[in-house]
């Protein structure tokens, strides 16, 4: 084998962004039949799907991204291990009489999304690659040192293996070590918030329905998944000032429930049971830049966005479809895949779209946030007015399912 190995492209991080963005960029070829040669580097192993316990980390994945999967091929054996399509939304607000509900079927489509498991993802993506006989998993390996140069790129592995490519894809999360190797730019704030994140299983059943409820402390959001057993079960994600998060952290699992209980006003009855709580720090940041000569950032590692609608790992995955079509205009036309005018049209094409992404969460935010009272009843009106304007309503629906 030899200790020295040569690859198109070197993409660093095999979570689901990374992962997916390997899926698509194997699939490209030349007209002579020659396919890209792709290098995927991962830290830790890969996640084990376990049909008998529920993972809490969940995607919330829009049509455009169900059908990325599908044309990776893997969407059918995402769905054999457990995926939960939900038909609806029900979004309120906390201090007011506000609310709006989404529905497929205003839309004449099946279901708005589906809620996916993490380790569903990951397990099926390292699956598929693991059968592609022109990408190479280096797993579990890190990083010991970065050459660049002129012509290419250079890792080197703590094993001592060295590899060299065209462009290096940095998939590596919100703390890129990447990102920071390469010193990109980045605008980064903190929100002083936490976020909890579990399973959980209640006394009515989800009615595939994704339940929204918005506090002045940030939101509190119930995702349908499916049944195990004759369990109701959904997954949560909670965002509280640190020092109430902590406080409900530290609570016993029985004070815990009922404390959600009452926070989301009984929606689906009481919460009779909880698995194993995590909190997670919400920041927001956003590489000023995603590309330099060699270099290019997707997913976390370019921006990381608060989990208000569940969007970043589907900005992700539009990340790297983008990039992988660059690839392919470029691969076809024989032009180095490192350079960084073609490296530019991807960050064109994406960063438009993630920005705005980003500012509309950063405003729904501090419009729920707000303790004013005019703003209250703006959003309180806002929110059964827009409920009451279906062409409107409509647009929402299909701009969130990505349509």
């Amino acid at each position: 084998m030899g200790n020295s190995r040569d690859f198109d492209i070197v993409i660093v991080g095999g979570g689901a962004v990374g992962s997916a963005a390997a899926s698509l960029l194997a699939k490209i070829t030349k007209s002579t039949n020659k396919p890209l040669k792709i290098a995927l580097i991962e830290s830790q192993l890969p996640p084990v799907f376990d049909p008998n316990q529920v993972d809490p980390r969940v995607a919330a994945l829009t049509e455009k991204t169900r059908l990325m999967f599908d044309q990776i091929g893997i969407w059918s054996k995402i769905v054999d291990k457990r995926a939960c399509a939900y038909k609806a939304m029900n979004v309120w607000d906390a201090e007011g009489t506000g609310r709006i509900t989404f529905d497929c079927q205003q839309v004449q489509q099946p279901n708005l999304g589906h809620i996916v498991e993490n380790s569903a993802l990951v397990s099926t993506l390292i699956e598929h690659i693991q059968q592609q006989p022109n990408i190479e998993l280096f797993c579990p390996a890190n990083i010991a040192d970065y050459q660049l140069q002129e012509d290419g790129i250079t890792l080197t592995l703590d094993n001592e293996i060295t590899l060299s490519g065209q462009l290096l894809i940095a998939a590596d999360g919100a703390n890129s070590a990447v990102r920071e190797q390469f010193q990109f730019a980045t605008k980064q704030w903190d929100y002083g918030q936490h976020a909890i994140v579990t399973t959980i299983t209640t006394e009515n059943p989800n009615q595939l329905t994704a339940w929204q409820r918005f506090m002045p402390t940030g939101p509190l959001a119930f995702l349908p998944l499916n049944t195990i057993g004759d369990a109701y079960c959904c997954s949560i994600v909670w965002s509280q000032d640190t020092e109430e998060a902590e406080r409900l952290m530290a609570l016993d699992d029985k004070e815990f429930c009922q404390q959600l209980s009452r926070a989301s006003e009984h929606c689906l009855g009481e919460v009779l049971k909880t698995e194993k709580r995590y909190l997670i720090p919400l920041r927001q940041s956003h590489a000023t830049d995603y590309v330099m000569p060699r270099v290019a950032l997707i997913g976390d590692a370019a921006h990381s966005i608060h989990p208000l609608a569940g969007q970043g790992a589907n900005l992700g995955f539009a990340d790297a479809q983008v990039l992988a079509e660059e690839m392919a205009n470029a691969y076809a036309r024989d032009l180095d895949l490192g350079d960084l005018t073609l490296l530019k049209r991807y960050q064109r094409r994406r960063k438009p779209e993630n920005l705005a992404t980003m500012a509309a969460m950063e405003g729904f935010k501090r419009l729920f946030g707000s303790h004013n009272s005019a703003l209250r009843l703006l959003r309180n009106y806002g929110l059964s007015g827009i409920n009451r304007l279906g062409a409107i309503k409509n647009t929402l629906i299909k701009q969130a399912m990505g349509l």
